[in-house]
């Protein structure tokens, strides 16, 4: 998409504030609406070059009205499913251009050590107990991050570790176990084909991601 109709949101939505007096927030109804508007816009933040402001305004405007819609809701609805197909091609293209840039970076590190599958391991610890087998359970403490760091989740903020099944997570953390014995320690990277595929996991986690887990082994069952 070209910087031109990226852009054309933007100034449609600089116009229409452009029309509306300036904001006081004082009483509660004022920061109360606010509060609405900044969370209607931070729901549209991941789809705002999409988003036509015009179009926007004018559903958000008849729906105050309580009139007659300016489209029936066969179309609305039909729309909707191609908008939101649109984005998630879009999102999944993405996320494959730059897991590859960053897998291709991070097994050029040092100690990196890449799996037939595509897994990408360090060793931050070496184990010396048992070693996890499919049908075992295992307890472990993991915090798993995007490659900005940003984390999605952890064993580690909820204060205790976490237990399950060795078959019972994606296929890349699987593998990961079978590579550890307890007491290890690894900092793995899973392609997004080994993670949460091209369906992702809304809304943390999004089509074709690239996850980063630190998985700390503490034992096996």
């Amino acid at each position: 998409m070209s910087a031109r109709f990226r852009t054309l949101p933007f100034l449609s939505l600089l116009c229409v504030s452009a029309c509306l007096p300036e904001a006081t927030l004082e009483t509660a109804s004022q920061k109360a609406s606010y509060g609405i508007g900044l969370n209607m816009g931070r729901s549209l933040v991941e789809v705002q070059d999409h988003v036509d402001m015009p179009a926007l305004m004018k559903g958000f405007t008849d729906a105050l009205a309580e009139g007659e819609p300016a489209i029936s809701q066969e179309e609305i609805d039909a729309a909707m499913t191609e908008f939101t197909e649109m984005v998630q091609a879009e999102a999944a293209e993405t996320a494959l251009s730059e897991g590859a840039e960053y897998l291709a970076e991070n097994a050029a590190r040092e100690g990196v050590t890449v799996t037939e599958s595509g897994l990408q391991y360090e060793v931050l610890r070496e184990g010396d107990g048992a070693t996890p087998q499919s049908g075992q359970r295992v307890t472990v403490h993991y915090r798993g991050t995007m490659p900005d760091e940003s984390e999605f989740d952890s064993s580690y903020g909820r204060g205790e570790p976490s237990m399950f099944g060795v078959d019972n997570v994606v296929d890349g953390f699987s593998e990961a176990l079978k590579l550890m014995k307890v007491g290890g320690h690894l900092r793995v990277v899973l392609p997004g084909d080994l993670a949460y595929g091209p369906e992702g996991r809304a809304p943390l986690i999004g089509p074709n991601q690239v996850l980063v887990f630190e998985i700390e082994l503490l034992g096996v069952e």
